[in-house]
């Protein structure tokens, strides 16, 4: 019985310590690159890497917000201050994650609750061309949406980024299988109750589903965020840019300055980090009761 016990032991030990070691080297390289964006272009480009600043200097943020002024906002004839282009570049791509965010968490909880829990002619159906959504890479529906984005007037704006991602498959295949827990005796007693549909989604679903919610929310964010490709079809003016196709842009312009770049994607991960934070309670709680589920 003892020797099952340090056996036992010996194995979180390990486990422990192979976690310790991954974590490390999953942040290692956001480190590298905050510590980078405060250090002086001689200690980057220096032969002897540093692993720490010997000198905090804020050259390189000072670089960043000194190009390219642009509005901050501009909705029609409504424009905003002049402000650094990093700033409308941070501005557009926190609007941009944040609408597909939420258009997508409504839309995908509203669908997989209806797959999940209503009964309708063709539901298999659907749930099987979702599913195959899923396995269908961008490139495929690529000339088609780019047609039907320019049809629709919306070719370099932000909603052609947005609008494409609202109907992420992956999105309704998750809400759907969270849906599936909820218990059927509950949305009975509601329509017994009177409660309408609106009300019974808002006040039963929607509470019951909100660590998938939580993980979505997070998951569609950073998807979002970080789909250069989608951004680099759909955008082309500048007042448009996001943080990465600025980022990118810095770097084909200023292919040696390191810190430059450096500190452009300090200030792209900030908004990542920021979310993660807030909603990763929900984020484990779905990763959780996905794995008790699966």
């Amino acid at each position: 019985m003892k020797s099952g016990v340090e056996r036992k032991s010996a194995y979180h030990v390990i486990a422990l310590i192979l976690l310790v070691i991954m974590a490390i080297l999953f942040i290692f390289p956001l480190y590298w690159i905050v510590t980078g964006a405060f250090k002086s272009a001689a200690e980057i480009n220096a032969a002897q890497p540093t692993w720490f600043p010997k000198e905090f200097v804020l050259t390189n943020f000072e670089k960043l917000f000194s190009r390219r002024a642009a509005p901050l906002f501009q909705f029609g004839p409504l424009v905003g201050p002049v402000v650094p282009g990093a700033i409308r570049w941070l501005v557009n791509t926190v609007f941009m994650s944040v609408a597909a965010m939420l258009l997508t968490c409504l839309t995908a909880s509203m669908a997989g609750y209806a797959l999940a829990k209503k009964r309708f002619i063709g539901r298999g159906l659907v749930f099987s061309l979702i599913v195959c959504a899923m396995a269908l890479p961008k490139q495929v529906i690529l000339l088609p949406l780019i047609r039907e984005i320019s049809a629709l007037g919306l070719y370099d704006s932000l909603w052609a980024v947005i609008l494409p991602t609202v109907g992420w498959p992956f999105g309704v295949f998750l809400m759907k299988q969270f849906s599936e827990s909820i218990p059927g005796e509950m949305l009975e007693a509601a329509r017994i109750d009177g409660a309408s549909e609106l009300r019974t989604f808002t006040q039963i679903v929607m509470p019951m589903v909100k660590p998938g919610i939580g993980a979505l929310a997070i998951f569609t964010f950073i998807n979002t965020w970080n789909d250069y490709f989608m951004q680099l079809i759909m955008l082309s003016s500048s007042e448009e840019l996001t943080i990465s196709l600025g980022i990118a842009t810095l770097q084909a312009e200023n292919a040696t300055d390191f810190g430059l770049i450096m500190a452009g994607a300090t200030l792209a991960a900030l908004p990542i980090i920021i979310v993660f934070l807030i909603f990763q309670k929900y984020f484990t709680q779905g990763i959780t009761m996905g794995a008790v589920k699966g």
